[in-house]
């Protein structure tokens, strides 16, 4: 187990390089020079050409670009993301004093998801063919062919407008979550019943759950002790994917119910041209998402049996 975590680490780290690479890149093929962004920033509109030289010396423009990254690089590694040009403001601090509320959106996706796609993907397979289960295979339908985004404003129109039930902006209580994660785990709840559906079938035609079926074993014990652990495996590895895509970007919740998260932070930024925050805002979620992969793949690794013994093998 341990060589098998030193070896995911090893291999995470070359991903999490290109992506700082990538981030970088980013800041210099933007449009604009940052040493006008800086100097309309201290109030000149129309800088000279001596102030914006001087001002890219104290920048470090000029130098050589790998110059440039290692330098970016070593900032970063010591948490110094740089400020924003529009508010002056430092970029790590504002990243994380918008990521509770991206991380609270994506916990209660999450777990709507779990719940609602684990517990509909269960009847189904207990009810194969039956009313239900070609009800809820619609249903998964509808919802994976709907876009999100009108999804959201339907909730809107329904909850907030008519019914006067639930805020439509705002992140003061759970009460202004409920709609941005509805909206964003409508397609994910879909995906997983579907997953849970379908591991649970194969579970069901395993040899071990027919030989347990016929020694007599109750149907309850059958369901939750043998077939549901194993059915849960893929489920587990699809909604830890879908939490680090949530927290690397729910752009549209976040934008149509004005959550003050990090994906309206990057929004502002391409809006503004504040080009070090969405550096920042790719190189932050990017990291995020490597390190979010390599936890989910490692609890697969402690989870499954097969894995374990395949590595062993290996050795």
């Amino acid at each position: 187990m341990i060589r098998y975590c030193y070896k995911r680490i090893l291999l995470a780290v070359p991903v999490m390089i290109g992506i700082s690479l990538l981030a970088f890149i980013l800041g210099l093929l933007s449009p604009g020079d940052p040493a006008e962004f800086a100097l309309n920033q201290d109030g000149l509109d129309a800088p000279t050409d001596a102030q914006i030289a001087a001002m890219r010396e104290e920048l470090g423009l000029n130098r050589l670009i790998y110059v440039q990254y290692f330098s970016w690089f070593v900032q970063v590694l010591h948490g110094n993301f740089g400020s924003s040009y529009i508010t002056g403001k430092d970029i790590l601090h504002e990243l994380l004093l918008r990521l509770p509320v991206t991380v609270e959106l994506a916990l209660l996706a999450l777990a709507i998801a779990a719940v609602v796609g684990i517990a509909f993907g269960t009847l189904c397979a207990v009810y194969k063919n039956s009313w239900l289960d070609d009800a809820v295979q619609f249903l998964t339908n509808i919802l994976l062919a709907v876009p999100g985004f009108w999804l959201a404003l339907l909730m809107i129109l329904l909850f907030s407008e008519t019914l006067r039930l639930l805020p439509t902006s705002g992140s003061e209580s759970l009460r202004y979550f409920i709609m941005p994660a509805l909206a964003v785990s409508f397609s994910t709840s879909a995906t997983v019943c579907r997953y849970m559906r379908s591991s649970l079938l194969t579970e069901f035609a395993s040899q071990y759950f027919l030989v347990a079926r016929v020694r007599g074993i109750s149907k309850i014990k059958l369901l939750f002790y043998y077939a549901f652990p194993n059915a849960m495996l893929p489920v587990i590895a699809l909604l830890g994917n879908y939490l680090a895509g949530i927290l690397g970007g729910s752009v549209i919740a976040e934008s149509i119910f004005a959550l003050p998260g990090i994906s309206s932070m990057a929004l502002e930024a391409i809006r503004f041209r504040d080009y070090p925050v969405l550096q920042a805002y790719v190189l932050f979620t990017g990291w995020l998402l490597v390190l979010i992969t390599l936890a989910v793949d490692l609890l697969m690794f402690y989870l499954n049996p097969k894995l374990r013994g395949g590595a062993e093998v290996h050795d």
